[in-house]
């Protein structure tokens, strides 16, 4: 059967496919040590697993509008104007299946065939194919690791053409850990107001900043800018709900309509029961304070322990849960493979240790490590990472 063009065109998410492949390795009894997966390790409370046993025994299993529950995108709206001062009628705010449809939902409803979509490069995996699926071409907009992989202005301006559409921004950011200052995304802000570009601000790493770092919400940050943007978020990584999937837009009310009919006719509603459970996840004000303490915990740890490494130099990351080390010297050394892609090949091998290789970012040369995995988990794995390295050089 013939496959079209356009799903041919998907580079599958590397990812998705070293967690998979560490998975199946575990079934077949192999002892894996994963930093690949981006999801928190900690189970959902017990506030929200309640709310949802309570939604099914109520019978509360039936379709739901395709925008989400009033309730849920009452107590959204709520949230951000609590937290960050960001004003949004429930009408702005839609429920969709994860943070992923959030994001392609936007992009749909916003771009024309040809359009350009700014991209900061390392970039989450998703970013690109779905800008490409969309029908518009990803613009990659470097970042480097001197500055902290943050997202400058002047980086931005020089590839803004008649044709930009949007700027993608993703603080804190995946893979990196970068968390944008204040006067970055000021900069940004100007110049979407200059270009008259849109701003799709995925913020679904808010809770997760470290070493007095701030999260800046851009539409509370910059009211006046309310109308260019649209925030993407979830409730996966704040209240460790990956496999619940539900994520939300808040937009201008026409973008919000315009995703709303989008996900009515490709997934109808998001899910009732989980819906629900995000419900009380606000309404508890479940705080994710512990869990952040032990993300930093293991942080500081992590850096540490790769910095100590030969060939390997790592930044501190201010944000998220990821580690994003350089091992560009690593790989220039005799007997050592020459890429990231390879040498994370050799490691799943050889030491039974799972990473993701910048090549999945568009960054060859670095490696990602989720710290998302228990103390004790990834002082092994980085034993392992040792004696990898050690029967090499």
């Amino acid at each position: 059967m013939q496959i079209s063009t356009s799903a041919r065109s998907i580079t599958p998410s590397m990812t998705i496919g070293m967690d998979d492949r560490a998975r199946r390795l575990r079934r077949q009894g192999v002892d894996i040590v994963s930093f690949a997966a981006g999801e928190p390790d900690f189970d959902t409370p017990e506030v929200i697993k309640r709310a949802a046993a309570k939604a099914i025994q109520e019978g509360f299993t039936k379709y739901t509008s395709p925008a989400g529950i009033i309730e849920l995108r009452q107590a959204v709206a709520a949230r951000l104007e609590a937290a960050y001062g960001a004003r949004y009628a429930p009408e702005e705010v839609v429920i969709t299946a994860g943070g992923k449809p959030a994001l392609y939902f936007a992009l749909r409803a916003l771009c024309e065939p040809g359009d350009e979509v700014l991209v900061p490069i390392p970039a989450w995996v998703s970013y690109i194919e779905q800008v490409k699926l969309a029908g518009a071409r990803p613009v990659p907009v470097p970042t480097e690791a001197r500055e902290g992989f943050e997202l400058l202005p002047s980086r931005v301006a020089p590839l803004i053409t008649p044709r930009t559409r949007a700027l993608l921004i993703n603080s804190p950011h995946n893979p990196t850990g970068a968390v944008y200052s204040r006067e970055a995304l000021a900069g940004l802000v100007e110049l979407s107001r200059q270009r008259e570009f849109i701003l799709l601000s995925d913020e679904i790493y808010e809770s997760m900043v470290y070493d007095g770092a701030k999260h800046h919400c851009v539409p509370g940050a910059w009211p006046e800018a309310r109308d260019r943007v649209v925030l993407l978020n979830s409730m996966s990584k704040t209240y460790a709900m990956t496999g619940w999937r539900i994520g939300y837009a808040a937009a201008p009310a026409a973008v919000a309509a315009a995703i709303t009919d989008l996900q009515g006719h490709l997934s109808g509603n998001p899910n009732s029961i989980a819906q629900r459970a995000a419900l009380a996840a606000l309404e508890e004000r479940v705080d994710p304070g512990e869990m952040v303490a032990e993300y930093d915990r293991r942080r500081r740890y992590i850096v540490t322990r790769l910095n100590a490494l030969p060939g390997i130099r790592c930044g501190t990351p201010r944000g998220a849960f990821y580690a994003f080390p350089d091992i560009t010297e690593l790989l220039g050394l005799p007997g050592v493979p020459k890429t990231a892609a390879a040498f994370s090949e050799y490691l799943l091998e050889t030491a039974h240790v799972a990473v993701v290789p910048g090549e999945a970012f568009e960054a060859p040369g670095f490696l990602r490590f989720s710290y998302a995995t228990a103390l004790p988990r990834i002082e092994e794995g980085l034993d392992r990472i040792a004696r990898a390295i050690a029967d090499l050089v």
